[in-house]
């Protein structure tokens, strides 16, 4: 336990000598460090249940979405799980066996083998998947909550940190997703918990541990490959002279141990050195290509792109179709050799590349929030005999809609079968907005919207026309890489929704997509809304209203300047070992990862971390609001008394 002087230096301002090594020797372990106490597990326990009633929320919203989002990545991972499933670890090691074949390297194999195990256990369900994705990320709104207690004994910072994660909408919707991008997060959280453990009380079995995890979150996605070397080079600054290099080392032996074994097998497999997996070339390519506006250097930025360029520039048509297979290491190399000699002979401009890109990894993305309304729970499937309470055809929608920009145009096929919409050249403006309709309180709903987009992407929105513009569906349409405007798939879409208010008049919305470099294309047929039947979950208007609310607070605006004051307020109370510890891991993905192309999904960590510096400026302004009330009403008081 804290001595009473201990916790008066702490509990309102941060200690500066805490960092000091005396200072850690004087005052012993932060709380979190200690046997945990009753408040450490009520606030972990509270923490870890907002997290997963959040992420519940945000997967009932989703789940019937979620299959829309890199759909042929999540069937790769998919199809290896299979692999795996019917050949095991004999498989996995054999040359002649399906898993040998290079194009199962696009990812490490970490996803897939979870996937398998959790398929033999459970069955073929990805909503299984889900639910243990969801568990792990509330589980990281814990474990951010533990390491920022055990830094910052100061009271509520912990707790403000975890529920900044709990509340993200952004973790929220990445951990429904099958993908292993939240996954990933969690080794990396728990190894910045150990090297804090090991920063209080040096350890080499701790450090050893916090290596092992950074190669487990390496099994899981490539991007950490070189997170263990970067933290062991921080941990140099951390620790007394005499045991920096062997703690330091501790580190890389642990990241070794556990990347090693992958290592091995690829080189016995493919008989080539590949620390865990290919994609860094086909990535670099194309993280080069997304800041090549003049198109300087003539490379692709989509996959599809490089196998065409790669099968003309060798005369190689097989090498159009896939990544890895043929030839798919030597590819790689010649990937690289590209990108090096791009960047050797425009190392200014590819400097400002990295500066851009790191800079656009501090922003939050915008992803969808709670909905304030329950989603369908009614089958969309409907019978041949059911009859739509309203629809508009693409000649009612023509005649009783509204063009709402002056340089959208629309025209009506010969046969009345078809709208054809070109949009204008705005990023998210609205199109066309059909006739409002109206709908019973509390019901299940599905629109059907017969589509084909020849070019760029748009919305399909449904919204209310009331005061709230309340938004009821959207849905994204784009068009198939490498298929002409002719070639392009017709779609059904649905659009399933809940009622609220039957005072609430809706209407159908055709909004841009943020398409390029030219405005969307898209055809139109017969609009029908189908009544399903009563909606379920009404009672949780309320947690998802509360919930919305707080996520609309997510957004780089609000958020960067919570960080940047956090960061200056532990500067300036001699934090700086405090900070190095919470800033590796985000120091790291804007130095390493800055060089490669970038996905939100990829630096997911980055905004984990900084959200303790957030809840470092949150803690203060609490504190300060709090100290300012006290004072107030002293003052008040002395006034009556005099």
């Amino acid at each position: 336990m804290r001595t009473e002087e201990h916790s008066a230096e702490t509990d309102t301002r941060f200690s500066a000598n805490e960092d000091t090594d005396e200072g850690r020797r004087r005052t012993g372990l932060g709380p979190s460090l200690q046997a945990p106490g009753k408040k450490v597990i009520l606030l972990s326990l509270i923490i870890f249940i907002v997290a997963l009633g959040v992420r519940l929320l945000s997967w009932h919203d989703t789940r019937r979405e979620v299959w829309n989002v890199q759909t042929v990545v999540v069937e790769d991972y998919r199809n290896i799980a299979r692999m795996f499933r019917e050949g095991g670890l004999r498989a996995f090691l054999s040359r002649t066996s399906p898993l040998a074949n290079p194009n199962t390297l696009n990812h490490p194999p970490g996803y897939s083998i979870l996937m398998a195990m959790l398929f033999s256990i459970f069955g073929e369900s990805d909503t299984t998947i889900q639910f243990f994705q969801i568990t792990c990320d509330a589980l990281a709104a814990v474990m951010l909550f533990l390491i920022v207690s055990a830094l910052l004994p100061t009271r509520g910072v912990g707790p403000i940190a975890g529920l900044l994660v709990a509340l993200s909408p952004q973790f929220a919707w990445n951990s429904v997703l099958l993908l292993p991008d939240t996954l990933s997060v969690l080794p990396l959280l728990l190894a910045v918990y150990c090297l804090a453990r090991a920063y209080r009380r040096p350890s080499l079995s701790t450090m050893i541990l916090a290596g092992a995890l950074v190669g487990l979150s390496c099994w899981l996605r490539a991007n950490a490959m070189l997170l263990a070397p970067f933290m062991a080079l921080a941990s140099l600054f951390l620790f007394e002279r005499s045991r920096r290099f062997s703690l330091a080392a501790a580190l890389l032996c642990g990241a070794l141990l556990v990347i090693a074994p992958l290592t091995i097998r690829n080189a016995l497999v493919f008989g080539h050195f590949i620390p865990l997996s290919l994609g860094a070339g086909q990535t670099f390519l194309e993280g080069i290509a997304d800041y090549d506006e003049e198109k300087r250097f003539g490379i692709p930025e989509t996959d599809m792109g490089i196998m065409k360029m790669e099968a003309e520039m060798y005369n190689r048509p097989d090498y159009y179709g896939t990544l890895f297979n043929p030839d798919g290491i030597a590819r790689e190399r010649m990937r690289l050799a590209m990108g090096f000699k791009i960047i050797r002979a425009h190392p200014a401009w590819f400097l400002g590349v990295m500066v851009r890109r790191g800079a656009s990894m501090l922003r939050l993305e915008r992803v969808r929030l709670t909905s304030a309304e329950p989603p369908v729970t009614h089958s969309l499937a409907l019978a041949d005999d059911v009859a739509p309470v309203w629809s508009n055809s693409p000649a009612e929608l023509l005649a009783g809609g509204t063009l709402t920009s002056a340089q959208t145009s629309v025209t009506l096929s010969p046969d009345g079968g078809t709208l054809r919409l070109t949009g204008d050249d705005s990023k998210y403006g609205v199109q066309l907005a059909s006739a409002s309709f109206p709908v019973n309180a509390d019901r299940d709903y599905v629109l059907v919207v017969p589509v084909k987009i020849e070019r760029g992407r748009a919305f399909i929105q449904i919204m209310g026309t009331g005061g709230s513009k309340t938004l009821y569906a959207s849905t994204i349409v784009e068009t198939v890489e490498a298929k002409t405007p002719e070639e392009q798939p017709a779609r059904m879409l649905r659009l399933p929704f809940v009622s609220r208010s039957a005072a609430d008049r809706l209407q159908v919305l055709i909004t841009n997509g943020a398409s390029k470099p030219a405005p969307p294309i898209l055809q139109l047929g017969a609009i029908k809304l189908f009544e399903l039947g009563p909606a379920a979950y009404v009672w949780t208007r309320y947690p998802r209203l509360l919930t919305r609310a707080v996520q609309k607070l997510f957004l780089t605006a609000v958020m960067l300047p919570l960080t940047l004051i956090g960061i200056i307020l532990l500067i300036r109370d001699g934090r700086a070992r405090t900070l190095l510890v919470l800033l590796v891991v985000p120091a790291y993905y804007l130095c390493v990862q800055s060089a490669t192309h970038t996905e939100y999904r990829y630096v997911l960590a980055v905004h984990y971390l900084l959200f303790a510096a957030s809840a470092v400026t949150l803690s203060w302004l609490g504190s300060n609001f709090l100290e300012g009330l006290a004072k107030a009403a002293k003052r008040i008081q002395s006034q009556i008394r005099n």
